[in-house]
């Protein structure tokens, strides 16, 4: 039989016809990335490649635990000229990275309240099955450290979170590193959050006046909605933590700071989220090829339904689920430019 295109084949044909389309020179931006990924949104597929030359990783639906892999946020100046061809218009940004990570972890909704058509746009940049990790309000974990959250819980869910529609993945929620461990505190707020996209609009509807005309609340379908904490003061690492989190299946962050907060690697949720901040020094530097492949072996084990304990767990190991369990994972060490190449190098030996 025949020998159909490579991975990095089907990938370079995508490539090639974005080009085409942004009008950049060269094959600047076809070395940029040699990880396959899913196909292109249908408005681009009908001009460009054959449909057995794209990069179809998402074409169908899966039937087993995924790994997804991408960074955290996307516009970052260092990454133009280096990541980013040279002449990419900032705006197709989004849609170049998409191409080499298959999911993306939404930062600018913890700043501030994003707005119903951001989300619109960034769904229409990417991929088809492209998935956006949402990171939530640091006005509900920072400044009300998760007290009297029921309005800003509205407004955040009425921002325009529900318009990512399908592509709407878990919602992270990172305390801050001087907010201690209060089990009656952290329990309340976890049983606040919404557990489908259905009870996440219902929630929203009570927003206040400050997103009267703008809110967005509608949903295409009711589909479970996943949520993950992520702590960073060391009297979060006890059992109860676990207990508690397992209790109201909410997944525990698995997050490599350089040993600057804790590193917990717990499994409490029917999902694994983890945070790669960086490998020995926060933020700047990057992962050695040992380092990603040590997180693939732990992705792999996770992925597969494993609870492994050791040195970062702190409670006895979670049954092993046996359909496995879904997997994202976020570069975050974007100061010196190494989360996106890290992430579609990490994502390349998930794939082998």
């Amino acid at each position: 039989m025949a020998r159909g295109p490579s991975r990095r084949e089907r990938c370079l044909i995508a490539f090639a016809s974005l080009r085409r389309l942004a009008g950049l020179s060269g094959a600047v931006l076809l070395l940029r990335c040699s990880v396959a990924r899913p196909s292109l949104p249908a408005r681009l597929l009908r001009r460009t490649a054959p449909a057995r030359e794209r990069c179809d990783a998402r074409a169908v639906a899966p039937v087993e635990a995924r790994a997804w892999v991408g960074t955290s946020g996307w516009r970052y100046p260092p990454w133009r000229g280096t990541f980013y061809p040279a002449g990419l218009p900032q705006r197709r940004e989004l849609e170049h990275l998409s191409r080499c990570v298959s999911s993306i972890e939404i930062n600018g909704s913890f700043y501030s309240l994003q707005r119903p058509e951001s989300y619109r746009a960034w769904v229409e940049q990417a991929p088809e099955g492209f998935v956006f990790a949402v990171k939530g309000g640091r006005f509900i974990t920072h400044l009300k450290q998760l007290r009297d959250v029921a309005t800003p819980l509205a407004n955040f869910f009425a921002s325009g979170v529900l318009a990512l529609g399908p592509a709407l993945g878990p919602v992270l929620w990172q305390l801050p590193p001087r907010m201690r461990f209060d089990p009656a505190r952290l329990d309340a707020f976890l049983a606040m959050l919404p557990r489908s996209t259905r009870a996440a609009a219902a929630l929203a509807a009570g927003h206040d006046e400050r997103l009267d005309g703008r809110a967005h609340l509608e949903i295409d379908e009711d589909r479970p909605l996943r949520h993950a904490l992520e702590v960073r003061h060391p009297s979060f690492c006890r059992p109860e933590l676990v207990e508690l989190l397992r209790a109201r299946d909410v997944a525990l962050v698995v997050a490599d700071t350089a040993g600057t907060w804790p590193h917990l690697e717990d499994v409490t949720s029917d999902f694994v989220y983890v945070r790669l901040h960086g490998d020995t020094e926060l933020y700047t530097s990057g992962y050695t090829p040992d380092a990603l492949d040590a997180w693939a072996v732990k992705v792999r084990a996770w992925r597969a339904g494993e609870a492994p304990t050791g040195e970062f767990t702190v409670a006895p190991a979670a049954p092993r689920a046996a359909s496995g369990r879904d997997v994202f994972v976020y570069f975050d060490n974007d100061a010196k430019v190494r989360a996106p190449f890290d992430a579609v190098a990490l994502a390349e030996r998930l794939s082998a």
